[in-house]
């Protein structure tokens, strides 16, 4: 990622775990009370009730799926705040702007939110998938990582710091 981006997650600097999850409450709050309210997942909390009834699976088998989706999404958001960068550019310079691969990209993601029955990533993902707004969006996908670094903070943890490991090589 350039240090010419635009839009960076405030997330991606936290230096361990702790630090990490303070800041994701703290982001989540001010994402949820004001810019996203009309979304109404503030304080929503995930329980995997309604994913093992449905799916017919034990909470051994849901917490390993929730562990590859918090993956997916660290992964996916660095992809995605690439995407939103490029978008940014393309308006910038007064390009036409291609929301495709953006939108692919949400309802991919959308579709395990969806299977898990993980309620704020799927508003977050299909607002993603529908708005052209970059703010917006941009703000989604911050409100997207701080969710999943509250419902697994050490995953998400290791994930970011794998990722950036491997960037720096």
């Amino acid at each position: 990622m350039s240090n010419k981006s635009k839009y960076k997650f405030t997330l991606y600097k936290c230096t361990n775990m702790q630090n990490m999850l303070i800041d994701a409450v703290k982001l989540n709050e001010n994402i949820f009370l004001n810019e996203l309210k009309e979304m109404n997942i503030l304080n929503y909390s995930y329980t995997p009730d309604e994913a093992i009834e449905e799916l017919g699976l034990e909470l051994e088998e849901i917490n390993h799926l929730i562990d590859d989706y918090v993956i997916q999404i660290v992964t996916s958001n660095m992809i995605f705040l690439q995407y939103l960068n490029e978008l940014q550019s393309s308006k910038d310079k007064k390009e036409v702007m291609n929301y495709r691969v953006l939108q692919d990209l949400a309802h991919k993601n959308l579709g395990v939110a969806s299977n898990l029955r993980i309620h704020d990533a799927q508003k977050l993902l299909y607002s993603i998938m529908k708005e052209e707004d970059l703010g917006h969006i941009f703000l989604c996908l911050e409100g997207l990582f701080a969710c999943v670094t509250i419902l697994r903070p050490q995953k998400a943890f290791d994930t970011l710091r794998l990722i950036k490991v491997k960037n720096s090589l």
